[in-house]
Parts: C-alpha cells; sequence; structure tokens
C-alpha cells in the first residue's frame, strides 16, 4: 500500500520539527557536494584509463610492428 500525501505531508512536518529548517538545508547541501564530488573523481578515473589504454595500445603496435618486420626480413634473405 502507497503512503497517502496526507501521511507524506505528517513526515515532512515532523522532520522539519525534528531537525529544524537549517539543518535540514545544510543536510541536503551535504549531500549535493557529495555527489558532485563523486562526479568529478569519475570523470577523472575515466580520463586515467582512457590515458593508460592510449600508451598501452601504442605500446603494443609498436612491439608488434617490430616483432613482425625482422620475421619478414629474415624470410626475404632465405
Amino acid at each position: 500500500m502507497a503512503p497517502s500525501w496526507f501521511q507524506i505531508l505528517i513526515v515532512v512536518v515532523l522532520l522539519v520539527l525534528l531537525f529544524g529548517r537549517g539543518k535540514i538545508s545544510e543536510l541536503m547541501g551535504d549531500v549535493a557536494k557529495g555527489i558532485k564530488s563523486f562526479k568529478k573523481g569519475m570523470a577523472e578515473d575515466e580520463d586515467t584509463a582512457k590515458a593508460e589504454a592510449d600508451e598501452t595500445s601504442k605500446t603494443i603496435e609498436h612491439q608488434a610492428a617490430e616483432t613482425v618486420e625482422p620475421a619478414t626480413k629474415a624470410k626475404k634473405a632465405s
């Protein structure tokens, strides 16, 4: 059974009475700061992972090219 609007209103009034408007607004501000910090951290992690992936792929391509060339030259020389 879903709560009615009247029940939600009673809960909101009780929260305001218990914590006061100042505490609730501080809490919401802290939650907003936490969300922003989380998003910033996730963006930094994605940038770091992307940079590492780019470095790894370049290294692998470079090593693969060097490994293939000498084998090809050795076959041509034979």
